[in-house]
């Protein structure tokens, strides 16, 4: 794997000369919500929940592409589950919260199954805004989502 330094310059080049089709967050009318779970039946399911809100949904497998997704297209709410092949959430999560200058406006829902003690634990060292365990309970996440998104919007 390359070095942190490397990695950093080619995100940044990558973030550089990629324009987003769903334009700058600010500027959205509806939010872009990442769904980033290596299940596709839970992304599945996911996006057929969150279809009846007022938003756009663009999903990724793996962290590797979770990540390339958020430098992108800079999403207002990523939905984010922690074991993941290439890069786990909390790598991506911390990622992101590191780079708050470029990255403010994204939210990050915490989506995992290690437990609701873990997860209170973890989910704020990486800089996570909410979590919820696996299986979840869709009128609790959808609270939680739009609390973020709410949140985010007003920073």
């Amino acid at each position: 794997m390359a070095d942190q330094k490397e990695t950093d310059l080619d995100l940044n080049e990558t973030l550089e000369n990629t324009t987003s089709q769903y334009g700058e967050p600010e500027e959205r009318e509806r939010p872009l919500i990442l769904l980033a779970d290596d299940d596709a039946e839970i992304r599945k399911i996911l996006r057929a929940h969150f279809e009846s809100m007022d938003c756009d949904l663009i999903e990724s497998a793996d962290g590797a592409e979770t990540l390339e997704s958020i430098i992108v297209h800079r999403p207002n709410l990523v939905i984010l589950d922690v074991m993941m092949p290439e890069l786990s959430g909390w790598e991506i999560c911390k990622y992101v919260r590191e780079r708050d200058d470029a990255f403010s406006s994204v939210g990050i829902v915490m989506l995992t199954a290690i437990g609701p003690t873990n997860n209170e634990l973890t989910s704020p060292l990486f800089g996570a805004d909410d979590y919820i365990d696996k299986p979840f309970d869709f009128d609790e996440l959808e609270f939680k989502v739009r609390k973020v998104l709410s949140e985010r919007a007003e920073q």
